[in-house]
């Protein structure tokens, strides 16, 4: 798809600010609006028979994912992308992420910026809870393979190093859950395209159709 609508771009050049797919901007605000609202493409949500309008752009068109922006309304590319690994992972969204960020669990309410999106941000946020590198790098590929279910004598460590470290009990719960944890890399590829993609539905609707 990117490669038909640059095949236009390089035809009619005058009409666009790029020349190339890279240069595609990845800063419009009207692109993110169709992950909240209708308002960039000119519908009402009666009209379009939705409160967002991310219809087409892969990776956030499915009714799994939609419901997903629904719920955790992300409003720039990072969060994009914390989504785009909460799609692709198992047992992080249902049952995980989804239960925290709306209240469902028996811990408080989180913020949907705090949750795990992705394996990586394991690693980070246990970095920053003050834990050393290599022993978050370890208890981030473990949870990332969903070992937390099969080797609970491993895990039963892991969670005491955590603890100690003052890691939430939230934090720890969701970890222990996960089955399988996406990259962020990938996810961030995934969401390139898809706000590159959604450029043209907004600016050049006729090409995006």
């Amino acid at each position: 798809m990117i490669k038909f609508l640059m095949d236009y771009v390089l035809e009619e050049p005058e009409k666009f600010p790029f020349k190339d797919a890279k240069d595609i901007p990845l800063d419009d605000e009207k692109v993110y609006q169709l992950f909240y609202s209708t308002e960039s493409i000119n519908l009402t949500e009666s009209q379009l028979e939705s409160k967002i309008a991310s219809f087409g752009i892969p990776e956030f068109g499915t009714p799994f994912v939609r419901q997903m922006i629904l719920e955790t309304k992300p409003k720039n590319f990072a969060e994009l992308v914390k989504v785009s690994g909460l799609s692709h992972g198992t047992n992080v969204w249902a049952t995980n992420a989804q239960n925290l960020i709306k209240g469902d669990s028996s811990f408080i309410k989180i913020p949907f910026k705090d949750i795990i999106g992705c394996r990586d941000d394991i690693m980070i946020d246990l970095i920053n809870f003050g834990m050393a590198p290599f022993v978050a790098f370890e208890i981030m590929e473990f949870v990332r393979r969903g070992k937390p279910s099969s080797d609970k004598k491993k895990w039963q460590a892991y969670k005491e190093e955590m603890e100690r470290n003052n890691v939430p009990d939230w934090y720890i719960w969701s970890c222990g859950k996960i089955k399988y944890m996406f990259p962020k890399a990938h996810a961030v590829a995934y969401v390139l395209m898809a706000v590159r993609i959604a450029w043209f539905k907004v600016h050049h609707p006729l090409l995006f159709y």
